[in-house]
């Protein structure tokens, strides 16, 4: 079977909460995104994924993605990799899109980019390297990072430009997996959250 990707975002922050953009600022987890990374890592103790036995594990080296990891079981089995950091938002770290649209009316982060930060080009050749390690690797993969960045590698796993991420959210604390249908590659699950349910 062709290796999938399992996609976790990181559990609740409080910038994240109040819809701040936080790129490389290290916001640690609120109590909720604690909770919600131990209910996602019983999700991944149980079917259809049974504990991911010898899957192989990268994580973002910001501590929300680290925590969300390691409160999920994977920590010990995890490699530091950053490449799975977010966006660098520059100058509009820690702003909220209002703010921005409030001096750049219309601005959208995946068409405009963002000031003195990583460029659209530099976070699709980001995503692109995780598409290409995911790939070829001999069993399933599994990552823990941030929003924005796993929104872009599941825009380029399917091919599509970093612009088609706009169009797939993804909430704190959700799992995600891609996949393959018909020997092209698809999304397989997005933006799952009933684990949170409890």
């Amino acid at each position: 079977m062709a290796p999938r990707i399992l996609l976790a975002r990181h559990g609740q922050t409080a910038w994240s909460l109040s819809g701040k953009h936080t790129g490389r600022t290290d916001v640690p987890l609120l109590d909720e995104g604690r909770q919600g990374a131990k209910l996602l890592g019983e999700r991944l103790r149980r079917a259809p994924y049974d504990g991911l036995a010898g899957v192989e594990v990268r994580t973002s080296p910001l501590v929300r993605a680290r925590e969300t990891c390691e409160l999920a079981g994977f920590g010990e089995r995890a490699d530091v990799w950053d490449t799975l950091m977010e966006w660098d938002y520059g100058a509009y770290e820690g702003l909220t899109p209002a703010e921005i649209q409030a001096v750049r009316p219309g601005w959208l982060i995946w068409r405009d980019g963002v000031p003195e930060g990583e460029t659209l080009a530099e976070v699709t050749a980001r995503a692109d390297e995780v598409v290409a390690w995911a790939r070829a690797a001999s069993r399933d993969v599994l990552v823990f990072a941030h929003g924005h960045v796993l929104r872009a590698i599941g825009a380029r796993w399917l091919g599509l430009p970093l612009s088609f991420a706009a169009r797939i959210r993804l909430n704190p604390t959700s799992l995600s997996v891609l996949g393959w249908a018909y020997g092209e590659p698809a999304l397989e699950s997005w933006n799952e959250t009933g684990h949170l349910a409890g």
